[in-house]
């Protein structure tokens, strides 16, 4: 087919790396390709709303290699499919798929590229089905996707995380406390394992490793009889707490308070079991914003480029990975669903726990 305009949209949470992205497939297109690149605001709303819609071009997009966030605007709640509506004071569900698929051609797009996470992909999948011609670039800060090596953005959390760690490190020495670090991983504990490494915490919780508060406080009594009077611990989102300090369990995992919740009720356990002054410390939406790392922004580049390749070449519906020190590809159907957890039996945990970090189990 003969390619003469593409869209582009971002949608999921924010993360450092979008608009090296964006920059990536403007640039590629037009340089190299020769087509129009239409930016699509706020994930897949603006194939909803056709006033969400503005042409990209090489001026709009200088500057962007170091910005955080999304030029574009994103959303995790516009999923075309069960679309929320208020209609008559109610709040309805509809599906909008078909709206998208005839506003794409109604703005003369011959392919839509598809930044996000897991949730936008699978969104992207069923619009490909229904015979929208996408591919798809893969992003998360948690280095979860399990089709992908890694992820844009990931470096960036894993600098930030490792440099607030840093900080805790002295004034927990300082003051003699044990100071808990809450960072991102809903469901897995990639930046907690490595942000923990890289510190030298004295403990990290992951979600893919049970832990007892009664090991944690031998390990910190453990190091209080050696003289060692702090202890940081690091501790994933989403890890999941032991019976005894259990939250109630809502029946979506994504209703499960987070945000310090689970961190504070182990800072809380701990303080009263061991009688010391415990901190908490959650990291939040910090690790998702500010400048990409050159190593992500580098990366993002390559998938934005090569995006744009697989759109030339009529690859629709995969997605760009890396593999190895390669840029590939590979379908979006064997992309989505499959989340690549922490091995506990991996190199990255064995060689933590050779170095004296305890997991709690």
């Amino acid at each position: 087919m003969s390619v003469k305009k593409i869209g582009i949209c971002t949608g999921g949470g924010d993360c450092p790396g979008l608009n090296a992205v964006i920059r990536g497939v403007v640039r590629s297109a037009i340089i190299k390709h020769g087509w129009h690149v239409i930016g699509i605001e706020d994930s897949f709303d603006g194939l909803i709303w056709t006033n969400k819609q503005r042409e990209l071009t090489l001026r709009e997009v200088g500057g962007l290699l170091p910005r955080g966030g999304t030029i574009l605007g994103t959303t995790n709640r516009g999923d075309p499919f069960h679309y929320k509506v208020m209609e008559g004071g109610q709040e309805q569900i509809r599906d909008f798929s078909d709206e998208v698929l005839r506003n794409a051609r109604a703005a003369g797009l011959d392919a839509l590229v598809v930044i996000g996470g897991d949730g936008t992909l699978k969104i992207a999948l069923e619009l490909y089905r229904k015979g929208l011609n996408l591919v798809g670039v893969p992003k998360t800060i948690d280095n979860d996707l399990s089709a992908t090596d890694l992820t844009f953005g990931f470096d960036t959390a894993l600098h930030t995380a490792t440099d607030a760690i840093d900080k805790i490190h002295t004034t927990a020495e300082s003051h003699h406390r044990i100071m808990l670090v809450e960072v991102m991983g809903r469901d897995t504990g990639w930046i907690a394992l490595e942000a923990g490494l890289a510190s030298g915490a004295h403990v990290i919780l992951i979600p893919e490793i049970p832990f007892t508060i009664d090991r944690i406080c031998d390990f910190v009594r453990s190091r209080e009889s050696e003289g060692r009077k702090y202890t940081t611990i690091v501790v994933a989102e989403g890890v999941n707490l032991p019976a005894e300090i259990a939250i109630p369990v809502t029946p979506e995992r994504r209703a499960v308070p987070r945000g310090g919740v689970r961190a504070g009720q182990i800072g809380d356990v701990l303080a009263r079991r061991l009688q010391r002054e415990v901190r908490v410390t959650v990291l939040g939406h910090i690790q998702r914003g500010g400048s990409p790392s050159p190593f992500d922004r580098i990366l993002s580049t390559r998938f934005g480029v090569a995006a744009t390749d697989l759109i030339a070449r009529g690859e629709f519906g995969r997605m760009v990975c890396l593999k190895g020190a390669k840029v590939l590809s590979v379908d979006i159907a064997e992309a989505v669903g499959v989340t690549k957890s922490v091995d506990p039996k991996g190199e990255l945990v064995e060689a933590a726990r050779a170095i004296g970090i305890c997991f709690g189990d």
